[in-house]
């Protein structure tokens, strides 16, 4: 294609997060579509033999149906560990978000710092082989988060669903050698949720349990300014504790699981990894 023609083509934003989908129209102030990344297929077929004959569910529909769903993340600590999953949910993005043919916009991606060279390279071959998208170009996402500042030189801490990283920018550009990248983020927090919660005598393992937990874990949680001290406070008092009404209607309680949680992303030993919290992280980049 002539770059005459490619000026006239309006290029599509794709933020390929491991939690969420953000898409939309290059110039637009907001993106028009968000969704989960997440693709849904049915636990046991013989349960609900009208609706059968679908093969996955996509996004936001998963999510409504989670019940009977065994839900899949295509995207793992940033990078896209099953493409065709990762192929459907483009297909859906592209067809019933944004209603466009991809063959005639070009594309923008996001992706993590440091991500391995040939997870790019496969996500080009899919796109132009399968989509014939016209142009494409991968971005790291936390340059693009700093474009959108307006700034030129600063930090970037950015903690998502599947990894969380620290990158130093200067006159636009990410400075590689100084960028840190941690493979705990919100997911990693909630799965250590559904660990306190089990302690309490609350088992929530199932795929839609989970979701209830994410939800939890997003109205209730917090971090702790001083995290020993707020555990001898909270031991002598109960004035943290909050209620959770589950779909069903019961209510469950939690109290110091709501910054023991996000307390991971500062001891990732407390999960038994063995790697800098996010606080070490900034120190690093920025010496």
């Amino acid at each position: 294609m002539s770059r005459n023609c490619m000026k006239d083509l309006n290029p599509i934003v794709v933020d390929n997060g491991s939690g969420t989908i953000k898409a939309g129209f290059a110039g637009d102030g907001q993106p028009s579509t968000i969704f989960p990344t997440i693709i849904g297929r049915l636990c046991h077929s013989t349960m609900v033999p009208e609706i059968s004959h679908k093969d996955q569910y996509i996004g936001d529909e998963a999510i409504k149906t989670k019940e009977i769903l065994s839900i899949h993340h295509p995207i793992e600590h940033g990078i896209i560990t099953n493409w065709d999953d990762m192929e459907k949910i483009w297909h859906h993005t592209f067809y019933n978000e944004l209603h466009i043919l991809p063959e005639q916009h070009p594309v923008l991606f996001s992706e993590a710092p440091l991500n391995p060279k040939a997870n790019r390279e496969k996500m080009a071959q899919i796109l132009f082989e399968n989509f014939n998208i016209p142009a494409m170009y991968v971005a790291m996402q936390s340059v693009l988060s700093f474009y959108a500042s307006g700034r030129i030189a600063g930090l970037v801490l950015e903690i998502g669903d599947g990894v969380s990283h620290t990158v130093p920018i200067y006159q636009g550009y990410a400075l590689s050698h100084a960028t840190n990248r941690l493979d705990l983020a919100g997911r990693d927090l909630t799965d250590f949720m559904i660990r306190l919660l089990a302690e309490r005598g609350y088992a929530l393992t199932t795929t839609a349990e989970r979701e209830i937990v994410r939800d939890m874990k997003e109205k209730l949680a917090y971090v702790a300014l001083d995290f020993e001290q707020e555990l001898t406070t909270v031991n002598c008092s109960n004035n943290i504790d909050k209620n959770y009404e589950l779909p069903d209607g019961q209510r469950i309680t939690i109290g110091n699981e709501r910054f023991r949680c996000s307390e991971v992303l500062f001891k990732p030993t407390m999960i038994g990894q063995r790697e800098l919290g996010i606080a070490e992280m900034v120190y690093d980049t920025i010496m």
